[in-house]
């Protein structure tokens, strides 16, 4: 797959997760990665890739955290720091949380183009990750039309 774009689709374990998989037919033809903070999802992930006809994608697991975990939080910050340095991705989508925040940070300073999906659980107000990742995005979606506004995050649909 020389020549395709690099994507690292990266999401926290749990409903993140599971909407970043629904989105996975956007980026056939890709050369995909895969990071979240569970391992479990491994050979998920591979069967899949299997499904579409796509080779197996890498898979990266990195540290779980939250805002109240600091020292977790900064581990977090690093790991992701070091794998965009190694995958060197084009283009980076996530649907949170921290560990989409600092992909999208980090990525942006390397020169990747940006994608953040605010999770669908985010009904009434943006999540903290996406208020703060979405305005250094590329392109920032929400999926309520009522949380939509100028300047992001813009309504483009649902993905649940």
């Amino acid at each position: 797959m020389s020549g395709s774009p690099r994507v690292l689709a990266v999401a926290s374990a749990g409903g993140h997760w599971i909407q970043l998989l629904r989105l996975a037919p956007a980026w056939d033809g890709c050369e995909v990665a895969y990071a979240t903070t569970s391992a479990d999802f491994r050979d998920h992930v591979a069967r899949l890739a299997a499904s579409r006809g796509q080779p197996a994608p890498g898979y990266h697991v990195l540290t779980d955290a939250n805002r109240w975990q600091k020292l977790r939080l900064l581990r977090q910050a690093v790991e992701v720091l070091l794998l965009l340095l190694r995958l060197r991705p084009d283009v980076i989508v996530t649907t949170g949380a921290s560990v989409g925040y600092f992909a999208i940070r980090f990525g942006r300073l390397l020169g990747a183009r940006t994608l953040w999906l605010d999770s669908i659980a985010n009904a009434k107000e943006l999540s903290l990750s996406g208020a703060r990742a979405g305005p250094i995005a590329h392109l920032w979606l929400t999926q309520w039309p009522e949380l939509a506004r100028p300047g992001g995050p813009r309504y483009e649909g649902q993905v649940l």
